[in-house]
């Protein structure tokens, strides 16, 4: 007997999203206030990474084979990580504008 087969897909997917999950919660809010805008522009790379899969997604029935469940997961994807990606770069102006010298 084969041991992938012994685990649905399914499962195995979401134990890692779960996974991911858990992780994601406790890196995120043991991060120092000082370290902030740099972790905000890794998830900014992310972001773009996941922009580009979503992109992938919608756009699946173009390719070939997909239905609209896919469209419709990459079309939210897409959008949570552009709210993410501009929120972070407005979060990193924002931050960055603290450092600098008032205008008189």
């Amino acid at each position: 007997m084969d041991h992938a087969s012994l685990v649905s897909p399914f499962v195995f997917q979401l134990s890692i999203f779960v996974l991911a999950v858990f992780v994601g919660y406790f890196v995120v809010w043991s991060v120092t206030p000082a370290l902030h805008t740099p972790l905000m522009s890794v998830t900014n790379a992310i972001s773009s990474v996941i922009v580009v899969g979503a992109l992938l997604a919608v756009g699946v029935n173009m390719v070939g084979s997909g239905g609209a469940l896919a469209r419709g997961f990459g079309f939210v994807a897409l959008v949570f990580a552009c709210v993410n990606i501009f929120g972070g770069f407005l979060v990193t102006q924002r931050m960055l504008a603290m450092y600098q010298k008032k205008k008189k």
